[in-house]
């Protein structure tokens, strides 16, 4: 049996990308599931993990529940939501069977990396750009929107960049709930031993996830301040920028 090229077939087959059940529609059922949760957990976690990083207080809490949050399998979440009277087995629109429990355990999972990251921005701003930013006579808001968060948005970003792949993939869980999504087409190729079908459907979502990968990696570098032109080994860029941002906002302050 020749498992790669049962795939082909069937990713070859016009068939099986349209209609209800097919993949264009399964991809985008999983994409909303992910966009969902990682905004889910963006609303909750990122003003926190700021706020806590610019006041430099919480930091063992905020990492602590973030390890403890990877070490629990997002798998067992779902199964204990699913279980539990609220929020069960019902059908969220367009989130399908289970949909509050698997948007849920999701969310749950997307929150490590945003927290961590986001914390960790906050503290990396170099103590000489703090004291060079109050010394301008800058309140602590300021200090925050114009010197700290631009300086750590690279770092936030690349929380939300791990969270945005790490959950599209793990998304696929939602079909062992009867949940939508392309977990659908692996669950059932295995299933009834059609080992192409479901090769078929996690190429798709490794496809995928290298996209989404990529198009993150660019909004990352977009939201770095330092520009790669004038950063020299023996200078901290952060610095360079920090004291740069400072000078600017000097006028605005005074």
């Amino acid at each position: 049996m020749n498992v790669f090229g049962d795939m082909w077939t069937y990713l070859s087959d016009g068939t099986n990308w349209s209609g209800e059940a097919g993949i264009w529609a399964l991809m985008f059922q999983q994409f909303l599931l992910t966009v969902t949760s990682l905004a889910l957990a963006t609303v909750i976690g990122l003003p926190i993990a700021l706020w806590l990083g610019h006041l430099g207080k919480g930091g063992f809490l905020a990492i602590n529940i973030s390890n403890v949050g990877r070490a629990v399998p997002t798998f067992a979440l779902l199964a204990l939501f699913v279980v539990a009277p609220w929020p069960g087995t019902a059908t969220l629109g367009p989130y399908g069977r289970a949909g509050l429990a698997t948007l849920l355990a999701l969310t749950l999972f997307a929150l490590p990396p945003i927290i961590t990251n986001s914390y960790v921005a906050m503290r990396e701003v170099p103590g000489e750009v703090r004291e060079a930013a109050r010394g301008m006579g800058m309140t602590g808001p300021q200090q925050f929107f114009r010197i700290e968060l631009p300086l750590g948005l690279p770092l936030v970003v690349s929380g939300l960049r791990l969270a945005l792949v790490q959950v599209w993939a793990t998304a696929t869980i939602a079909a062992m709930v009867a949940g939508p999504g392309l977990g659908n087409i692996i669950t059932d190729g295995f299933y009834r031993s059609n080992y192409g079908k479901g090769l078929a459907g996690a190429l798709v979502v490794t496809v995928v996830a290298l996209l989404l990968e990529l198009l993150a990696a660019g909004a990352q570098r977009l939201a770095d301040p330092t520009p790669e032109e004038v950063a020299s080994p023996d200078r901290d860029p952060a610095m360079s920028v920090g004291v740069a941002t400072v000078g600017q906002s000097a006028d605005a302050v005074d």
